[in-house]
């Protein structure tokens, strides 16, 4: 700051004398005028002793002289004109760069106050505060060290408010209020979509939905649990639920796919013990429906009475 306004007096000075030059250029021309009309005078006195010519000849000097002096003039206020508005337009930056200098000390000044406040929420722990203010934290002027700890915390805030709210789900499931535990597991779930957690929270989601009469949303989210690769251990898990909430649906093809994925990859699970005897089922309903299917088509052709 101290610099800029030295520089500013510096150009103001330099200003203040161009015109001082200016003046004194202007002193001299009129002097200059003065001494020529003497001499003009000087030389009418002596025209009776001189002939026209060289009137005529000292008449041109004088011309030629005013109007190098004019030309010479002329030159000096265009330089110190064009001097003048070259420290104008610089002075006109400094001015700018002052201003934008004084808003970004303003903006951090006001980012340090967010940022203090925000980290006293870290300190205190108050998650659902910390999460709730980030959008508006992450947009303030911080510094790049400021906003890489804020985010880290708030993403660490994340991942413990939905892991909270996905075990009070766990309970309302094991206390079969469904309809209350799906709520809490969607809610895990937009607190932190793409967490570690996230599989076992689509999977226990999963589970709820089809609990609560919902097996066409559950199916989605099985077959979610079982592509996934974030946590392979839930695949079978997932396999499961595919199988069972596809056969709700009605759909038997799926059904019996799942089941036999869920066999094949896990042979020695717990869950393929089970998916056994429900493939055999599965696929005993297919085949009876598609032979079911084959006599109903065939009837019209022996019926001639039927519509």
């Amino acid at each position: 700051m101290r610099d800029v306004e030295d520089e500013v007096r510096e150009i103001k000075k330099e200003i203040v004398e161009s015109r001082g030059l200016i003046i004194k250029t202007n002193n001299l021309v009129n002097a200059l005028g003065s001494d020529i009309k003497s001499i003009a005078k000087r030389q009418a006195g002596y025209e009776r002793r001189f002939k026209w010519d060289s009137g005529v000849a000292l008449a041109v000097i004088g011309v030629l002289t005013f109007l190098g002096l004019k030309l010479y003039y002329d030159a000096q206020l265009s330089a110190y004109r064009s001097d003048m508005g070259s420290a104008e337009t610089a002075a006109e930056e400094l001015r700018v760069d002052l201003g934008d200098e004084v808003r970004r000390a303003s903006e951090r000044a006001s980012a340090a106050a967010q940022a203090e406040k925000y980290y006293g929420l870290i300190r205190a722990r108050k998650r659902a505060e910390v999460v709730e203010q980030y959008p508006t934290i992450s947009k303030a002027a911080l510094s790049p060290a400021e906003a890489a700890v804020f985010r880290d915390f708030e993403q660490q805030f994340r991942r413990d408010l939905s892991l909270a709210v996905y075990k009070k789900g766990l309970v309302l499931s094991e206390g079969r209020k469904y309809a209350d535990a799906i709520k809490h597991f969607e809610e895990a779930i937009e607190l932190d979509p793409d967490g570690s957690n996230t599989p076992a929270i689509r999977s226990a989601l999963a589970f709820a939905l089809r609990k609560d009469g919902r097996p066409a949303e559950a199916l989605v989210l099985a077959q979610q649990v079982a592509q996934q690769e974030t946590d392979l251990a839930l695949q079978p898990d997932g396999w499961w639920l595919t199988a069972l909430s596809a056969r709700d649906v009605g759909d038997l093809d799926t059904s019996r796919d799942a089941l036999r994925v869920l066999i094949n990859k896990w042979p020695r699970s717990v869950l393929s013990r089970d998916a056994r005897p429900l493939l055999r089922e599965v696929t005993k309903q297919i085949y009876l429906g598609k032979k079911g299917a084959t006599t109903t088509t065939a009837a019209p052709a022996t019926s001639p009475t039927s519509n």
